[in-house]
């Protein structure tokens, strides 16, 4: 086991642009198993659409006995991410809560288990579910604690990134779509002697008529049209010498 600094290092090894928000959380769970004593494997919960999911794992097997909670919505993950509570699990068979998850759990090998949430101040953005073979392998030491408020700032510091990361994305495609649309009216109202409303009308009825986004519609129309204006120039008629 390293030190808290070395966590942080390796955490922040790749910048959270050179990577996706996936890879950012594969990284975490990977470390966690190398780092922290006791842990086989390791898994982090979020919620997506409503809906938690194991968005990263160092084993397969995690999602699959993750699904007994989240297909009853009780377990010690989601409680952790709900209440921003720890909950450790020391032996599936003497075990009272959470009997859908410890029965999977124990099926899959898995004897204990602890699951720390995720906070940033105190904002919780998702849940460290580390897993063990044997029975009693989390002890009550801060070591855990550490390392899952280190990977909640890099979570946070992901989620962030790729929010802005989106909606930049987003903006310029709204922005190249209206200039395309422009220009499509430009050349209807060029061609057909009409007002930019009518032109925007026609895209929108061909839009309706051919079940094709009126982006598209656009494209097609100025592409046509540049194709058009090459074809011209690139074979003009012979004049008699």
């Amino acid at each position: 086991m390293h030190s808290p600094d070395h966590w942080t290092d390796s955490l922040h090894l790749a910048s959270v642009d050179s990577e996706a928000l996936d890879e950012t959380l594969t990284r975490v769970v990977k470390l966690a198993v190398q780092e922290l004593p006791g842990c086989d494997m390791a898994g982090i919960t979020l919620i997506r659409g409503g809906q938690p999911v194991t968005a990263a794992f160092t084993d397969v097997e995690a999602p699959e006995i993750d699904v007994a909670q989240y297909t009853t919505g009780v377990g010690p993950c989601l409680d952790a991410f709900r209440r921003g509570e720890i909950f450790r699990i020391d032996n599936m068979k003497t075990e009272k809560r959470w009997a859908s998850f410890t029965a999977v759990a124990a099926k899959h090998g898995i004897v204990s288990t602890l699951s720390l949430p995720l906070k940033v101040n105190q904002d919780r953005v998702g849940a460290l579910n580390l897993y063990s073979r044997s029975a009693h392998a989390f002890l009550e030491d801060d070591t855990p604690l550490l390392f899952a408020s280190h990977a909640a700032v890099v979570l946070a510091n992901a989620q962030a990134y790729w929010a802005a990361h989106t909606l930049t994305a987003q903006l310029e495609t709204a922005l190249t779509s209206r200039a395309v649309i422009e220009q499509a009216k430009g050349i209807l109202m060029a061609r057909n002697g009409i007002s930019p409303d009518e032109a925007f009308n026609r895209l929108a009825a061909d839009s309706q008529q051919t079940n094709v986004k009126l982006r598209d519609v656009a494209r097609a129309l100025v592409d046509s049209a540049i194709g058009g204006s090459i074809a011209i120039v690139a074979t003009p008629e012979l004049t008699p010498t």
